[in-house]
């Protein structure tokens, strides 16, 4: 890490009224329709000096799930998609944290959707340290990963009339993580 993220070392609150959990997945073969989660949260402990013993935990409510489109969001709620009744929440817990370039690192973990874990490997980017106005030292993070959304029992689909299918296997998760260091 460079010295500016060094000095960082610290258990952190992610702020979720300033992150973003989102996914980006393709319709109808032709376009892509973008959602989000609204209630999650998460928790991280950041060791600047060797990032190997930093861990993340984020827990989010599947009942959140927002493409602003009611009936689409009902329909991802359901056992179709998400079976948010049985999986109410869908979990990350780190495995494994390296460096990979400066700024970057590959953050390992346990990723579960609908009561299937899976491995996955996220890349982020360290985008900042500021000190907000209320005296908080906030640090940000990007990351974002393209997961098969069969491999966690996702498979719903629809064949379409032309060729090909309503919604892409292929799903890309979008994280924008602003995190606040405990005092």
């Amino acid at each position: 890490m460079t010295t500016a993220t060094a000095e960082l070392t610290g258990d952190y609150t992610i702020d979720t009224s300033h992150s973003r959990v989102g996914f980006v997945a393709r319709h109808a073969m032709v376009t892509k329709v973008r959602g989000a989660f609204n209630e999650w949260e998460g928790t991280a402990h950041l060791d600047g000096d060797n990032p190997a013993n930093s861990s993340v935990r984020v827990v989010i409510q599947a009942k959140s799930i927002d493409t602003r489109n009611g009936q689409r969001d009902e329909h991802l709620r359901s056992n179709d998609f998400l079976d948010m009744d049985n999986n109410p929440e869908i979990t990350f817990v780190s495995t494994a944290v390296e460096p990979s370039g400066d700024e970057t690192f590959k953050v390992s973990g346990d990723l579960s959707v609908r009561g299937v874990t899976k491995p996955v490997t996220i890349e982020f980017e360290y985008t900042g340290t500021a000190v907000d106005p209320f005296g908080n030292t906030r640090i940000g993070l990007e990351g974002s990963v393209v997961i098969n959304r069969k491999d966690f029992g996702v498979s719903w689909n629809a064949a379409l009339e032309g060729g090909g299918v309503l919604v892409s296997e292929k799903v890309t998760l979008e994280i924008e993580v602003s995190a606040i260091k405990n005092a």
